[in-house]
């Protein structure tokens, strides 16, 4: 069977080369890892705030920054040997919730709500898109499923990870989006297109991993 990829393993391995000595600096520091986590929360909170004001370019670098954190955590737990069950479950209850705080700005923005705390934004929506909330909600169930059926599963004892939109894609999609969303006329178009493919193919996820759960419980097949 062929395996579709959308961020290779080549390309993550010089993603963590090029943010390792980072990580290393703040091992050395002392840093503790739930620190990074709690600061990749704040940026995606921040992000959030951005995407309602419609300032995409500005958004997909602050999401640049939250994923840095999210990554660091684990390698400084890993190097400083702080790996626990429970920083475990805490960064990945903040990913769920920094996941939620990006698309709930972008919901925000293109349901044509005022700038917040009623301040005019740059980039201010001229009328509400029902057909982008509707597919950012999706976006929104997907992502949480396929973090739900890797948690089920393990729960019943099962390995089911992989797939084609993981976290790291949804995220780099977003931040892909994000900055052509930028772009003048065609921008919140090009975005719109994003989100749409991020919603259908996090769903189509979750769905093959409910198949390859049933396929696991129902014979001999291995989950992968």
């Amino acid at each position: 069977m062929v395996r579709i990829v959308f961020i290779t393993e080549r390309n993550r391995e010089r993603y963590l080369k090029i943010i390792r000595p980072v990580g290393d600096f703040f091992a050395r520091s002392g840093i503790h890892p739930n620190i990074l986590s709690v600061s990749g929360l704040v940026l995606s909170a921040a992000g959030g705030l951005l995407y309602c004001h419609g300032r995409f370019f500005w958004a997909a670098w602050v999401v640049v920054f939250a994923g840095i954190c999210d990554t660091l955590d684990g390698q400084i737990a890993r190097q400083t040997n702080k790996r626990s069950a429970f920083g475990a479950f805490f960064d990945s209850t903040l990913d769920r919730y920094s996941d939620m705080f990006l698309l709930i700005g972008l919901a925000y923005y293109f349901a044509g709500g005022p700038s917040f705390l009623g301040t005019s934004g740059r980039n201010a929506p001229s009328g509400s898109d029902p057909w982008a909330v509707l597919v950012i909600v999706l976006a929104i169930a997907g992502s949480f499923m396929v973090s739900y059926t890797r948690a089920r599963a393990e729960g019943l004892g099962m390995e089911c990870k992989g797939g084609l939109m993981q976290r790291p894609e949804r995220i780099t999609l977003l931040i892909i989006g994000s900055l052509l969303g930028s772009l003048p006329t065609v921008g919140p178009f090009i975005l719109k297109l994003a989100l749409l493919l991020l919603a259908v193919s996090a769903n189509v996820t979750a769905i093959h991993r409910i198949i390859l759960v049933k396929n696991h419980a129902f014979g001999d097949t291995r989950v992968k």
